[in-house]
């Protein structure tokens, strides 16, 4: 029976696959067909621009020059930050911007699985060499969880820990304040706003840790996240978002 229904399933796939084409999530074209099949439609992959060098080794800023070597951004030598790398997906603009606020905001969370898939490719071999024994979404406050009925980082953790094989550790670190929306606040004030936001619910011992969100701005939530898990026993902390915002 087992070897009947590994035969049957391929080509059951392949009739669904002809009588219902597989769709583009974002924009609802028909996909590509076959083994090495997309998670979007060529056009919403031509559309998400990658960060690319030079940017800032360290937090990801992407500098504006197109030429040039990657170098530590101004805040990052005025006070290096607890994370050890920030990988980003693309620059949080045109299709990945869109993308990322209808999963944030519009409650679109079959989002979670593409977009995260194409960041899980894209830092296999750095992740590896990281050697993580965890990946931490960073959390949302039990208000706001209630408002919105789901936290995106967690979504995109799991699809990551799926696909590159480390448990996801989703009630480690909590947010004991509903702080005001960080993208509402001037730069200088957004570590002040996160100051004591998080609690690490029980003591890490040496564990290596990939902290995700969904968008890195100025980086304060990810360092103060990072702060907080180093205090509290982590090894090292790395970063991974799906979008990295270009410089103001």
């Amino acid at each position: 029976m087992p070897l009947l229904r590994s035969r049957l399933l391929p080509q059951l796939q392949a009739l669904l696959d002809l009588l219902l084409p597989p769709a583009c999530p974002l924009c609802g074209a028909n996909l590509p067909q076959g083994p090495d099949q997309p998670p979007l439609c060529p056009a919403c992959l031509a559309g998400i621009r990658p960060l690319e060098s030079p940017c800032c080794p360290r937090c990801a800023l992407p500098y504006p020059a197109e030429e040039g070597t990657d170098h530590l951004c101004e805040p990052c030598l005025r006070r290096p930050p607890p994370f050890a790398w920030v990988a980003a997906l693309g620059l949080y603009m045109g299709t990945l911007q869109s993308a990322v606020q209808r999963l944030k905001f519009s409650g679109a969370i079959g989002l979670d699985r593409p977009l995260a898939s194409l960041l899980a490719d894209r830092f296999t071999d750095q992740v590896r060499e990281f050697e993580p024994d965890l990946l931490l979404p960073v959390p949302l406050h039990r208000d706001r969880l209630r408002r919105r009925s789901y936290n995106q980082s967690l979504l995109i953790a799991r699809v990551l820990g799926r696909r590159w094989g480390v448990p996801v550790a989703c009630r480690s670190l909590v947010r004991t304040r509903d702080t005001p929306p960080q993208q509402a606040l001037k730069a200088d004030i957004r570590q002040r706003n996160l100051q004591g936001a998080f609690r690490l619910l029980g003591p890490l011992a040496g564990e290596r840790v990939i902290l995700v969100d969904d968008v890195m701005t100025t980086g304060a939530t990810a360092r103060e996240c990072s702060r907080v898990l180093l205090t509290g026993g982590a090894s090292a902390v790395a970063v991974t978002v799906l979008a990295r915002t270009p410089r103001p």
